[in-house]
């Protein structure tokens, strides 16, 4: 039996470029690759009739996440709350959160200033511009 590695983290976006931007300017996550799928084979793949998609893969150390934008009549859902099941979460690591936080422009959205938990990580989340939340994390 094959045994499972880590290959990359999918977010759906609605605006692609506007995603990528976040990701790479915002981030800092240089971008690797850039293509579309479409055909008989993806939809049944992702379970969706007539489905095509754009993606980017961004590199963020050992872990690539892909953002994709799908061509679909789906509607974007409202924020998503941390606490819900099904809720999903990008988790990025820096040497000092605080300096990265107090980095970050005025027009990213926060939900928090850092944070040290009863675990001892300093914490604190941002929303990209699809409001997906990402955590920003030190040990």
């Amino acid at each position: 039996m094959s045994e499972l590695t880590a290959h990359h983290v999918g977010v759906t976006v609605a605006d692609l470029d506007r995603s990528v931007a976040f990701y790479r300017d915002t981030l800092g996550l240089p971008e690797l690759a850039r293509f579309s799928v479409g055909g008989d084979a993806f939809s049944t793949g992702v379970g969706i009739e007539n489905a095509q998609a754009s993606f980017v893969h961004l590199d963020a150390g050992d872990l690539r996440v892909e953002l994709v934008s799908y061509n679909s009549t789906g509607e974007p859902q409202e924020y998503s709350r941390i606490d819900r099941p099904g809720a999903t979460h990008l988790a990025l690591t820096v040497d000092d959160v605080t300096a990265y936080y107090d980095s970050l422009s005025s027009d990213v959205e926060t939900v928090s200033e850092p944070q040290t938990t009863e675990s001892g990580t300093t914490i604190f989340f941002i929303r990209d511009p699809e409001g997906n939340l990402i955590e920003v994390l030190s040990d």
